[in-house]
C-alpha cells in the first residue's frame, strides 16, 4: 500500500530504483545495548534513510529517541544515547511502504497494555492492514499514526488471552502480508518471520546476548556470532538468556523475496550459507551464457552492478572496466531543491571515464530495470563520451509487476517492461540493444536448478505475476473464529 503522500513524492522524484524496505535490530542483556543497535542500524542504513529510531529497557522504565535522518546524525551523539539507558534495546530505520513519512510514523512504536510496555520493530507490510484498522476504529480503537505497523500494537491489545506470547499469536494468525518484527516486553525479547519468509531476520549471538537483525552485515559490526535465520513462520523467544522456538502456524515452503539476493541485502551478507555478493556474480555469470555478444568491454553501472558485471566478465573472458565512476558524496538534500538541479541528478552521481570508453564498444551492466528513465540518462552519457555502442544487459528478469509486501515501487503503470517489448524499451534507452536474464537463468544463479513453477522458492511477482499472497486489502481466508478476536467475543 502506498499512501498519497507516496505516490505525490514518487511522481515528483520519479525514483528508478526499487527501493529498500526497512532494517530492524534488537539485543537482549547487554550493556550498552542502546549503543549496539545503533551500531547495528548503522550496517542497516541502506535498508532505510527516512528516520531511526531506538527504544531501551533499564528493567524499571522505556526510553525512546525518534529522529528523521541518517543514525550516523544522530545516535552517534553521546548525549542521545544517555536517554536510552538500559540492557535492552530495538531499533528501526525506515523507509516508508505505508503511512507518510513523519515523525510519528519512526518506529519502534512504544504502548503502555494491561500487560505492561510494549515495544514493536517491523520490516514489511501489511496487505489487510486497511481492514483491519477500519474494524478496530470502529470497536473503539484509537490510532496515533498512519503506520500499519500499529495495527499490530492494537490488534495485540485487543487479545482476550493472558499470556504475551498468546496474544502475540492471535494477532499473527489476523495479519497478512511480508514482515518480520522484533518485539520487547519487560521480560522477553521476540522476532517473527511471516509464514512465507518474504522479509529476512537474522539471529545473532553476543557473549551471553542474542541479537535479532534484518541482516548479518548488523551482527559483524558489532562482534556477534551469525547464529541462524529465523525460520519463516517462525516466532524466537529470547528469556533469562535462553532461546525458545515456536511455530504456530500450519507449515508453509519459504518463499523469501528475491530481491534481497539481487539488490536490497547489502554484499556481505549472509542469505542462505553464501554472502549476496556470491549470487550477485553468479547472476552475471548466468547472464554472460545467455548472451552471444562481441564487445571491447564490460561495464557496471556502480555500485549495484558490480558484482553482476564481474561474473559477466570472467564468464565471457571479456575486459572489465569502471567505465563509469560514482560520486559517493552527493547527498539527497543537494540534488533535491529544483527541477533544473533535480535534471542534473545523474550528472551528479556518475561521471564517465572518458579515455577508457572512447571509442569502445560496451556492454553495460545492471542488477535491473525499473522506469528505464536512470538507464536513459546513463546511456547518453557514454554516447557523450564517445562510445562507439552501449549494449544493455540486465542481471535479472523484466520488472512488470509491482510489489506488496514491503518494498517500494513504482505503479504497474509506471514499469518501463509492464507492457513494452524488448524492442520498445530498447529504443526508450537509446541503447544498441538490450537483454534481460530469463527466469530460469536467475533460479540457476541462486539455486542451481530452474524454476519449479509447482513450487517456486523465492516471491518472485515482480517479474512472473505470481503473488505468494493475494495482493489486495482483505480478510478473504479467515474463519469466523479468528475474526472474532476483533470484537473481543474469542473464547480463548
Amino acid at each position: 500500500m502506498t499512501s498519497l503522500t507516496q505516490k505525490k513524492k514518487l511522481k515528483k522524484f520519479k525514483l528508478d530504483k526499487l527501493r529498500e524496505e526497512c532494517g530492524i535490530f534488537g539485543i537482549s542483556n547487554y550493556q550498552d545495548a542502546s549503543a549496539l543497535t545503533a551500531l547495528g542500524l548503522h550496517a542497516l542504513q541502506h535498508r532505510g534513510q527516512e528516520g531511526c529510531g531506538i527504544v531501551s529497557f533499564d528493567g524499571k522504565n522505556y526510553h525512546s529517541e525518534k529522529r528523521q535522518g541518517l543514525v550516523g546524525d544522530h545516535f552517534t551523539n553521546p548525549e542521545i544515547l544517555k536517554k536510552l539507558p538500559g540492557s535492552f534495546a530495538i531499533g528501526h530505520n525506515r523507509y516508508s511502504t505505508t503511512g507518510e513519512t513523519s515523525l510519528r510514523n519512526i518506529q519502534p512504536f512504544f504502548a503502555d497494555l494491561h500487560m505492561g510496555g510494549l515495544s514493536v520493530a517491523h520490516n514489511g507490510n501489511l496487505t489487510n492492514a486497511l481492514l483491519l484498522r477500519e474494524t478496530l476504529v470502529k470497536d473503539g480503537a484509537i490510532f496515533r499514526t498512519t503506520s500499519d505497523t500499529e495495527t499490530i500494537v492494537q490488534l495485540i491489545a485487543k487479545s482476550k488471552r493472558q499470556k504475551f506470547l498468546d496474544k502475540l499469536i492471535d494477532a499473527l494468525f489476523l495479519i497478512q502480508g511480508g514482515y518480520s518484527l522484533i518485539l520487547m516486553t519487560n521480560k522477553k525479547l521476540v522476532g517473527v518471520r511471516d509464514p512465507l519468509g518474504i522479509r529476512p531476520l537474522v539471529i545473532g549471538k553476543l557473549k551471553n546476548s542474542y541479537i535479532f537483525a534484518s541482516e548479518t552485515c548488523a551482527l559483524d559490526i558489532v562482534g556477534a556470532k551469525f547464529i541462524r535465520e529465523v525460520d519463516n513462520g517462525e516466532i524466537v523467544i529470547i528469556e533469562n538468556n535462553e532461546l525458545k522456538s515456536v511455530k504456530p502456524f500450519p507449515i508453509k515452503k519459504s518463499r523469501p523475496c528475491v530481491f534481497e539476493y539481487i539488490y536490497f541485502a547489502r554484499p556481505d551478507s549472509l542469505i542462505g550459507g553464501k554472502c549476496a555478493y556470491e549470487y550477485r556474480k553468479n547472476l552475471g555469470s548466468e547472464l554472460a551464457k545467455e548472451t552471444d555478444l562481441n564487445a571491447d568491454l564490460v561495464v557496471p553501472v556502480p555500485d549495484s552492478g558490480v558484482p553482476a558485471a564481474l561474473g559477466f566478465a570472467e564468464q565471457s573472458n571479456k575486459k572489465f572496466e569502471l567505465g563509469l565512476i560514482r560520486n559517493h558524496y552527493v547527498g539527497r538534500t543537494f540534488i533535491e531543491p529544483t527541477q533544473n538541479i533535480r535534471s542534473l541528478g545523474v550528472k551528479l552521481k556518475l561521471s564517465p571515464t572518458k579515455t577508457i570508453v572512447k571509442n569502445k564498444s560496451i556492454i553495460l551492466i545492471d542488477d535491473s530495470l525499473v522506469r528505464g528513465t536512470t538507464c536513459h540518462k546513463i546511456v547518453n552519457m557514454l554516447y557523450e563520451a564517445e562510445a562507439k555502442e552501449v549494449h544493455v544487459r540486465i542481471a535479472c528478469p523484466e520488472i512488470k509487476f509491482p510489489d506488496f509486501y514491503g518494498v517500494d515501487m513504482p505503479t504497474k503503470e509506471e514499469l518501463l517492461a509492464h507492457n513494452r517489448s524488448i524492442k520498445e524499451m530498447c529504443d526508450y534507452i537509446k541503447a544498441k540493444s538490450l537483454k534481460f536474464l530469463s527466469i530460469n537463468g536467475l533460479y540457476n544463479a541462486l539455486t542451481g536448478s530452474k524454476r519449479n513453477y509447482n513450487y517456486p522458492q523465492f516471491s518472485d511477482h515482480y517479474f512472473t505475476g505470481d503473488y505468494p499472497i493475494k495482493p489486495s486489502d482483505n480478510l478473504q481466508g479467515f474463519n469466523i473464529k479468528q475474526l472474532s478476536l476483533l470484537s473481543g467475543k474469542s473464547n480463548n
